[in-house]
């Protein structure tokens, strides 16, 4: 495992526990995206840093039992400070339908720090 597979999976930890159980440090969970990141999420909503941390303050604790999977994951490409991947994420919550999606994202490293440049997810059927 590179450092930005391992990236990949740390995030998606954090954020299941933030989203799931409400634990962590917001401060450090949104210190892994870089200030001119941006997302584009399954409904094609478009998020920067600022709307990242705006749902991420607004939805702490909010998917009570989330379970984050990731299969699939991929180094498509490697440049000397920075990486493309691509990967199938599915959530799981008690009584509630599977999410699917696959993500693409780019990811940039300055020194031993890696941060998400940008994110784009496509809903998938289960």
């Amino acid at each position: 495992m590179n450092a930005y597979t391992a990236e990949i999976i740390d995030a998606h930890i954090a954020l299941e526990q933030w989203l799931g159980q409400g634990e962590g440090d917001l401060t450090a969970l949104l210190a892994r995206f870089r200030p001119d990141f941006m997302m584009i999420a399954p409904t094609g909503a478009h998020f920067d840093h600022a709307g990242l941390a705006q749902f991420l303050q607004n939805q702490r604790g909010s998917r009570p039992g989330l379970k984050i999977m990731l299969d699939e994951l991929t180094l498509l490409q490697s440049w000397e400070n920075g990486a493309l991947l691509h990967y199938r994420e599915t959530q799981t919550r008690p009584e509630q339908p599977v999410n699917v999606r696959w993500s693409t994202a780019v990811l940039t490293q300055e020194g031993d720090n890696i941060t998400w440049r940008l994110l784009h997810e496509t809903s998938a059927q289960p």
